[in-house]
Order: C-alpha cells, then sequence, then structure tokens
C-alpha cells in the first residue's frame, strides 16, 4: 500500500476543458476573418466542442485513431482541439506549408482516419488528394468548393456546422489513462521525411502548468492571447490548452498573418500575449518605421522558434515599451524547454546579456551539454557541446520510426551546440548542421547573422558555409536590405569590425530579396546552400 494519502486522478485534456468551460464560461474566443471578427464564448465554444466529438463517434472514430486537422488558427481549430484528444482519439494537426509529398507522406504514415479541413485550403489539401490511403472522411468548415477533395479514393466529403447540427451538446468523457496518446505533429522535415512526436494527457497537462507559471508566461484570465504561431507547430506552443485552462481571452487571426492586419486587430482588441517566430515581430517592427502604430496592449510577448536577435528585443522595448521574452523547444520538447528571464538583481546592459541567451530549463525540463565522446561537460560557460534535454514533456522516441542516434542515456540530442553558463544559462551557437570550421576553427553563424541583422539598414540576414580551397569552409552572408537602403559589403564588415573576431569577417555577400524559410519560418539554411551550389547566390 502507497504510503501517500493523496488521491490518484489522472491527468486527462477532458478535466482540463471542462475547468476552463466551467468556471470561465462568458471568456470570449474571437477569430478574425474577411467579413468581420467571430466571437463565441467558453460556454458556446464548449457545447459546439461537444457535438464535434459526438459527431466524429458517429462517423465511426474510435480510440487512438488519428483525425487530422488541416486548419488555420480559429475558433473551429480550438474546438477540434479539446473534443478530438477528450474523447480518446489522436490530435493530428497537418503542418499546411508541407511539401505536397512531405503532406502525403505524413497523412498516411499516421494513418489519418479523418481530416478537417478549412475551405480556404481545400486546394492545398487537393494536392494530395489522390494519395490518402487510409482517409475515410473529410470535413470542411466553411461553405467553399470541395470539389478538389472528391478524388481521395476512400473519402466521404462533410460540412462542419452540419454535422455539429446534427447533434446535441452533451457527452460524458472516457476516463483514460493519462500516459495514453493525445495529440500528435511531425518534425518540419528538412532532413529526410518528418518524424511523428506524440503527446500524452499527461505531458500536456504538466506542460500547461508550466506555461501558466509566473516563472514563464503567468497566465490568467485577465489576459487575451494572440495566437500568431500556428496550430499546427507544436500544439500551438501550448497555449491553447494554458489558457483555456485558467479562462484566458483567445484573439485568432486565421490567414491574416501580415504586419498590416495584425497590427489592426491587436489595436482593436488589445490582447496583452502573443505568440510568434522573430521573422513575425520583424514584419511589424519594419511596418511600424512606415506608420504609427500601438502594441502598447502588451504585457509580454514570447518569441521562439530561432535565436531572437537582441536588435529586435531592443527595438520593442526602445519604440513600445514591448518586452519580448525569448523561449527555446522543439516540436519533440512540446515545446517549451528554456526561458531567458534576467535573473534577480541583475539590471541595465548586464540584462540583455541574459534576455539575449537561449535561457534557463524551465521547472521540469532537465539540460547538460556533451562532448563528441559522450563526456558531460561543465558549466563553466565556455565548454561547448551538444545540448541534450530530458522531462516529462521531452520526447523519448519517434512514431514508427527507430532513430536511436537521436536520444542518449534517456536524453533528447537536440542537434544543437552550445555551451551553459555557472547560473545555468545555456546558450546555443549553432546548429551541428550550421556551424562553420574555418580553418579549424569554429564560426557561430547565429551570432554572425545577429550582429549582421543589428545593422540599422539590415532588414534580415542568414550566414551559411561554403566551400573554400584554403579555410575549408567560410561563411557566406546572405542579406536582405531595408526598403531604400544600398548599403554594401564594406560598409557592414567596418560595422562589424568591433562586434565579432576580424576572421569571423566575411569575404562573401549575396543581397537577395527575401530569406527563404521553413514551414514553421525559421531561415533555411538548406535552401540557400543549395542556391549557392546552382550558381544563383
Amino acid at each position: 500500500m502507497s504510503f501517500s494519502t493523496m488521491m490518484d486522478r489522472p491527468l486527462l485534456i477532458s478535466d482540463l476543458f471542462e475547468h476552463g468551460r466551467r468556471y470561465y464560461p462568458s471568456s470570449r474566443v474571437i477569430t478574425v476573418d474577411g467579413e468581420g471578427d467571430r466571437v463565441a464564448s467558453y460556454a458556446e465554444v464548449g457545447n459546439r466542442t461537444e457535438q464535434l466529438a459526438k459527431a466524429l463517434m458517429e462517423l465511426g472514430v474510435e480510440r487512438e485513431e488519428r483525425v487530422g486537422t488541416f486548419c488555420w488558427n480559429s475558433q473551429e481549430h480550438l474546438e477540434a482541439y479539446f473534443a478530438i484528444s477528450s474523447m480518446g482519439a489522436v490530435m493530428h494537426t497537418l503542418n499546411i506549408r508541407l511539401f505536397p509529398e512531405q503532406l502525403a507522406f505524413v497523412i498516411n504514415h499516421a494513418a489519418d482516419k479523418v481530416i478537417i479541413v478549412d475551405d480556404s485550403l481545400v486546394p492545398l489539401l487537393g494536392r494530395v488528394a489522390k494519395e490518402l490511403n487510409t482517409v475515410e472522411h473529410i470535413i470542411v468548415v466553411g461553405g467553399g468548393d470541395d470539389a478538389p477533395l472528391r478524388e481521395a479514393p476512400r473519402a466521404t466529403i462533410h460540412r462542419y456546422d452540419e454535422l455539429l447540427a446534427s447533434q446535441t451538446p452533451g457527452i460524458a468523457w472516457p476516463v483514460l489513462d493519462e500516459r495514453a496518446p493525445a495529440s500528435m505533429g511531425y518534425t518540419s522535415g528538412t532532413t529526410g521525411d518528418p518524424k511523428g512526436v506524440v503527446y500524452s494527457h499527461r505531458s500536456t497537462v504538466l506542460h500547461s502548468y508550466a506555461l501558466t507559471s509566473g516563472a514563464v508566461a503567468g497566465l490568467s484570465e485577465r489576459d487575451m492571447i494572440l495566437t500568431i504561431v500556428p496550430m499546427f507547430h507544436a500544439n500551438c506552443w501550448g497555449l491553447p490548452y494554458a489558457g483555456w485552462w485558467v479562462g484566458t481571452d483567445f484573439l485568432h487571426p486565421a490567414q491574416y498573418l501580415q504586419p498590416e492586419p495584425l497590427v489592426g486587430m491587436i489595436e482593436r482588441h488589445r490582447p496583452t500575449l502573443a505568440g510568434a517566430v522573430p521573422s513575425i515581430w520583424t514584419g511589424v517592427l519594419h511596418y511600424g518605421e512606415r506608420k504609427d502604430i500601438d502594441l502598447s496592449s502588451f504585457r509580454l510577448v514570447i518569441c521562439g522558434g530561432s535565436a531572437v536577435p537582441e536588435s529586435l528585443m531592443r527595438a520593442f522595448d526602445e519604440r513600445y515599451g514591448v518586452t519580448l521574452l525569448q523561449l527555446w523547444g522543439m516540436t519533440e520538447t512540446s515545446p517549451v524547454g528554456t526561458i531567458a528571464s534576467v535573473p534577480r538583481s541583475v539590471e541595465g546592459e548586464e540584462a540583455w546579456r541574459y534576455r539575449s541567451r537561449t535561457g534557463r530549463p524551465v521547472a521540469g525540463i532537465e539540460l547538460r551539454i556533451v562532448d563528441e565522446s559522450g563526456h558531460v561537460l561543465p558549466w563553466d560557460g565556455k565548454s561547448v557541446g551538444e545540448i541534450q534535454v530530458r522531462g516529462p514533456w521531452v520526447t523519448g522516441s519517434y512514431y514508427g520510426v527507430d532513430d536511436v542516434d537521436k536520444f542518449h542515456q534517456g536524453w533528447l540530442r537536440t542537434g544543437d551546440v552550445g555551451f551553459v553558463d555557472e547560473r545555468g544559462y545555456a546558450q546555443i551557437t549553432d546548429r551541428a548542421k550550421d556551424v562553420i570550421k574555418s580553418g579549424g576553427e569554429w564560426i557561430s553563424s547565429v551570432e554572425l547573422e545577429n550582429a549582421i541583422i543589428a545593422h540599422p539598414d539590415v532588414a534580415e540576414a542568414a550566414v551559411v558555409g561554403i566551400p573554400d580551397e584554403k579555410w575549408d569552409e567560410r561563411p557566406l552572408a546572405c542579406v536582405v536590405r531595408k526598403e531604400g537602403s544600398t548599403i554594401t559589403p564594406e560598409e557592414i564588415r567596418a560595422y562589424l569590425a568591433d562586434k565579432v573576431a576580424k576572421w569571423w569577417l566575411p569575404e562573401r555577400w549575396a543581397f537577395i530579396d527575401e530569406i527563404p524559410k521553413t514551414s514553421v519560418g525559421k531561415f533555411d539554411k538548406k535552401a540557400l546552400r543549395k542556391q549557392h551550389a546552382a550558381g544563383q547566390l
């Protein structure tokens, strides 16, 4: 018999959902669309969530079967988040920006039985309709044309609102094992096929505890979350679960992710918190250089997906009084792993040193650095190795794939290279595949491109290593100038002279219109290397 006297209750998404619905029935879910904003209360969304779950059951969806979502950030997508997992099925968020062959692969690999798709995205899903071997039902949100989907060999087409209208609210959620699968997503697949990560009810609830804590985002019913990060990307960084749990309002931007409409909805609805990759906020910043904008409603903006340039954080702080807080994580870590909050008693310029770091592990995450021989390195701010993590919301394997090289002694090998200082702050200096080895010494592409981006005439910059007969590799700087700028390589090199080591300074420069990006908004350095090899840079 256990010595503990505590009740043994499973950690389930259905309980998280019911808590938010019961105690915050008047909290709002706002979805932006072209004809005006749609507003629904938690009570209304809760009823529709039950109706969706009952409709899916009627279509034959059973426990642990996969239901794909191919949707923008919206009320309907939020309903799917809770309905699918609470009924015991597995929500599979499909990345709408995958190449067709990757999209078909992940749907078939996960064996999705049902797909819910926004009507505006029907043409994208329609490109792979003929290849959908396991899909039996496709549910279209909205009244748009569904003709491209009719070539799916086994699928019956339904309309979302009609299915919900055929059901009445009211359902008894099953009591599941907290370790049962709740949702899944696939890595972006920049090398090889995408790999599936399956999140449990337990991992999702524990991750939500972390997000709501004051040490991370400190969410409460006084907040409104602007969910810019896609709901298909690592479960929208966990914000739908954590926010619903504590009754935040939600502002879903759907497909309106360009700077002008984003600023419009921020000024109109006054959200207090948002999450997005740096490229989104860079676009907003540049828009603000041409027009007066009001971002004063934000108490916090969490930013991740790639290293956040210090110059971007400083600009938001100085111009708008908005704190951009850097978080690090991966699809494999649910995703929150570290946070770059400033330690107690640190102020002024020294604080920026910590805000620019990858950050300290959040409570629940363990971190270490390991050299190429497998030896654990000290936290001395100098020793560089691969960053490895473990914790209750970190994956220990991939779905249906043996990838033993990705895991070591119960730790996830992140593929990120960096160091940890005496306070426990990690700093990623590069991806293992992106670090530049020049003359036997390492150049951090991340540090170099952040230094370049800090130049006032530079909009974006990415640095990749290219072959060099003398030094093996040298950096190629790919730069997007700000509108109207005629900045030259010589001027940027002069600017960098006291900011990086002299031998880091690139001899090779390419001025381009846009940095290619991956499906989740990161700089696509693989594409840049291909362009260089083809003589296009």
